[in-house]
């Protein structure tokens, strides 16, 4: 979710429920814990598209159990994309996916966001039940998802999987700067397995810094739409 977003009025608040408490701006949710919106403004399946497939170099390296991992599960689009990704790839087997969510979006807030995204809508159908089921894990012929709730900075150093490619898709650092850490990052670049890759929408120098102080090789590239650099890194 690209930092600094311009933004315009927001709708009123919906009633407190379960859940990450959102405001809406036309069809995209911005967190009012964070004060930032979950994706583009101007299209956030483009965007996602751009940063993190293309920024991972999907789907040409999608294998079957290939495993994508991820910070800031967020709506779930990325997951949509990329499972979406796979399909149209005619990858076989099934796609590993794991993501970290201290704060889970409540069920009908992450469909409504989903249902901006009519290009995904076949994917968005098959997952919507078990959403509204509050599922962590979701197994499917062509998928392995799970979704692990707590603070990152806790559930990744306990987690034992290695990813092939890592989605970074917490909020600004400016405005969750516990997601963007030095001790974090390490940890990103510890589990992920040899030749494997990260993406990011954030060109914060901090952020490329500690990538790379975690042995990983970084470079900035262009970014989606009006930010021009992200950041895209490799394991040796």
């Amino acid at each position: 979710m690209p930092e600094n977003r311009d933004t315009d009025q927001t709708d009123p608040a919906e009633p407190a429920d379960a859940g990450h408490p959102v405001d809406w701006r036309a069809a995209v949710p911005v967190s009012l814990r964070f004060d930032d919106p979950f994706f583009s403004l101007e299209d956030g399946l483009a965007e996602t598209r751009h940063v993190f497939l293309k920024g991972n170099r999907l789907p040409e390296r999608f294998r079957d159990g290939f495993h994508i991992a991820e910070l800031g599960f967020g709506t779930g689009l990325n997951l949509l994309t990329a499972l979406h990704a796979w399909r149209a790839a005619g990858a076989p087997g099934a796609l590993r996916f794991t993501t970290f969510e201290a704060y889970p979006l409540a069920p009908e807030a992450m469909i409504r966001a989903q249902e901006a995204f009519p290009a995904l809508a076949d994917v968005a159908e098959d997952l919507r039940p078990f959403w509204r089921e509050g599922a962590r894990r979701i197994t499917l012929p062509d998928l392995d998802f799970t979704l692990i709730e707590g603070d990152a900075r806790d559930t990744l150093p306990a987690w034992d999987g290695r990813a092939d490619a890592w989605f970074l898709d917490g909020f600004a650092p400016a405005r969750n700067p516990q997601l963007w850490g030095e001790a974090l990052m390490a940890q990103v670049a510890a589990h992920m397995a040899p030749g494997g890759t990260a993406a990011t929408y954030s060109a914060a120098g901090h952020v490329r810094r500690a990538l790379a102080a975690a042995g990983l090789e970084v470079a900035r590239v262009p970014g989606y739409g009006r930010k021009r650099h992200m950041t895209v890194a490799r394991k040796p």
